[in-house]
C-alpha cells in the first residue's frame, strides 16, 4: 500500500519543488472558466497564482506550471473525493479544494491520502464548520453575501438598526476568524445570479474581503468571463483594475499581520453568532465605531489590552474563569454592557444572515449598545461616510496606524474626515490606482483631524 502510494504522488514532487517558492498562504486565488493555456496570458501582470479548476487537462497544468501558478480541483459532494484527489495529484495539480460540505470522515481520509505529498487540501465549508486555530495554512468557506448596500423594493437604501444604510458585508465575520491567526482566509462567495455585475461591484468584494485580512476567491459571472475571452475592451479594463486591486492588497500583505485597532471589544462565541453577516459586530462597524471581536474560548486580560468597553454578548455562557477576566476588566475601569437572558445572535442550520424577527430584536439591542457608546471616540470619528465601511489597524510596534476606507456607493464619496483619537505627526493618503498623496494634520479636542478629498473604491490612510 506504501510502495503504491509512493509510485502515484512521486511525480508531483518534482511538480511541488517548482511552486515551494510560494507558500499556500501567500495563493492569490480565482476560479478559472476555461482550460485553454491560452487563457493564462490573461494573468500576464497580475498577482493571482492559484487556479480553481472544476476540469483540467495536461497542457493547461505543465502551462500553468511554467508560469509558476499553482493548480487546484475542485471537488464538490458527490464523487468520491479519495479517488478525485488522487487523479489531481496525478495530473500534477498542486492539490484539491474541497468546495461543499463533505462528511469530516472523507475529509480527513483525502488529507491521510495525501499526507506526505506537497498536495494542498483546502476545504470551503459552512462558516459554523470551518476548523478555526487549526493547522491547516489556509481556512475558507463558500458563503458569504455580496457586498454592497441593500436596496429596498421601493428604490431607497435599506436602513440599518444604527440607522446608516444597510450595507451587506462580510467585514465582522472575517474579522472574527480572523483574530483565530488563521495564516490565510479564502472566501469563495459566488457573483449573484441573473444580475448585472460592474467592474466597480467587484472592486467593493475584493475590497470587502482584502482589507480585513481575508482573500476574496476572484469568480467572474459568466457575461463578463465571455466578454473578457473575446477581447472586450471594457471587459479588460475592468479585468485590468481587478488586478490593480489585488497588487495593492498583496504589495501591502504587512498589514494581515497588524492587529485591529479600538478601544471597543464584543466578546462573543463563534456559535452563537460570532460568524454572522449583520450580527453585531457589523452592526457597530455601520456606525464607524472601531470594535475588535473577542471569541469566548480566547478570552483573557489579554485580549482586552487596550479596550475601555467591552459587550459581553452571551453572560450565561461565561465560565467561572472567563467571568473573573471581565470582573478584573470592570475593576480596571472598564465598561461593560451584558446581554440579558437570551441576548445572543442565533440562527438555524447553515444561515449565515439574521432573519427578520432577528433583525427586529437587533434594532432593540442596539439601543443599549448606543447609550453605552454615545459620541465617545473609541479610536476614531469618522464624518460624511454614511455609504462607507471603516477598519483601524495598529503596527505591531504600535507606531502606526492605518484606516481603511470602502466605499459601497457607485459614486466618489467626498469630504470625508477622519478624526482620531491620538496624536499624530504625519498623513499618507494611499489608493490602488496609484494615489500616494500626503495631508494635512489638524489637532482637535481628541488628537488629530485629517480631511479627504474624495474616495473612489477603497483608500487607507497612513498615520504616524
Amino acid at each position: 500500500m506504501e510502495l503504491s502510494r509512493l509510485r502515484w504522488v512521486a511525480p508531483f514532487f518534482v511538480m511541488g519543488s517548482l511552486l515551494g517558492a510560494v507558500p499556500p498562504a501567500q495563493w492569490v486565488p480565482a476560479r478559472w472558466h476555461w482550460t485553454d493555456p491560452s487563457t493564462l496570458d490573461l494573468l500576464a501582470g497580475s498577482p493571482i497564482n492559484c487556479l480553481l479548476l472544476k476540469s483540467y487537462n495536461p497542457a493547461f497544468v505543465q502551462k500553468a506550471a511554467e508560469r509558476g501558478i499553482a493548480t487546484l480541483a475542485v471537488l464538490t459532494p458527490g464523487v468520491d473525493p479519495a479517488e478525485a484527489a488522487r487523479q489531481a495529484v496525478q495530473a500534477k495539480l498542486q492539490g484539491v479544494v474541497l468546495e461543499g460540505d463533505f462528511p469530516d470522515a472523507a475529509a480527513e481520509r483525502v488529507k491521510d491520502l495525501l499526507a506526505g505529498s506537497h498536495a494542498v487540501v483546502v476545504q470551503l465549508t459552512a462558516r459554523n464548520k470551518m476548523k478555526l486555530g487549526g493547522p491547516d495554512p489556509i481556512v475558507g468557506t463558500y458563503q458569504g453575501v455580496w457586498p454592497g448596500i441593500q436596496v429596498a423594493e421601493n428604490g431607497e437604501a435599506k436602513a440599518a438598526p444604527s440607522g446608516n444604510p444597510w450595507i451587506d458585508t462580510n467585514s465582522g465575520f472575517i474579522r472574527s476568524v480572523r483574530v483565530w491567526g488563521s495564516p490565510a482566509i479564502w472566501i469563495g462567495n459566488l457573483p449573484p445570479e441573473r444580475t448585472i455585475v460592474t467592474g466597480q461591484r467587484y472592486l467593493q468584494v475584493i475590497s470587502d474581503a482584502e482589507v480585513y485580512g481575508a482573500r476574496w476567491i476572484v469568480a467572474l459571472d459568466q457575461d463578463f468571463a465571455n466578454r473578457l475571452q473575446h477581447g472586450d475592451a471594457a471587459a479588460r479594463q475592468d479585468w485590468q483594475r481587478i488586478g490593480q486591486y489585488l497588487k495593492y492588497f498583496e504589495d501591502h500583505r504587512d498589514w494581515r499581520s497588524w492587529s485591529p485597532y479600538g478601544q471597543l471589544a464584543v466578546v462573543q462565541d463563534p456559535k452563537n453568532g460570532g460568524l454572522l453577516s449583520g450580527g453585531i459586530i457589523d452592526m457597530i462597524a455601520a456606525k464607524h465605531t472601531p470594535v475588535r471581536p473577542v471569541p469566548l474560548a480566547l478570552l483573557s486580560q489579554d485580549s482586552l489590552k487596550g479596550a475601555s468597553m467591552a459587550v459581553d454578548v452571551d453572560p450565561q455562557a461565561l465560565t467561572p474563569a472567563q467571568r473573573a477576566v471581565l470582573q478584573s476588566f470592570t475593576r480596571g475601569g472598564g465598561t461593560l454592557l451584558s446581554g440579558p437572558p437570551g441576548w445572543k445572535d442565533s440562527v438555524a442550520g447553515n444561515s449565515i444572515t439574521l432573519d427578520k424577527a432577528e433583525l427586529d430584536r437587533l434594532n432593540d439591542i442596539w439601543h443599549d449598545v448606543q447609550s453605552m457608546i454615545g459620541r465617545k471616540n473609541l479610536g476614531a470619528r469618522l464624518f460624511n461616510v454614511a455609504s462607507m465601511l471603516s477598519f483601524l489597524e495598529s503596527s505591531p510596534d504600535g507606531k502606526q496606524v492605518v484606516v481603511h476606507l470602502i466605499n459601497y456607493s457607485g459614486y466618489p464619496i467626498e469630504n470625508v474626515t477622519v478624526h482620531m483619537l491620538s496624536e499624530y505627526h504625519h498623513a499618507r493618503l494611499i489608493t490602488p490606482e496609484g494615489v500616494r498623496k500626503d495631508l494635512e494634520l489638524y489637532k482637535t479636542e481628541e488628537g488629530s483631524g485629517v480631511d479627504i478629498d474624495a474616495v473612489s473604491v477603497c483608500a487607507t490612510l497612513e498615520l504616524d
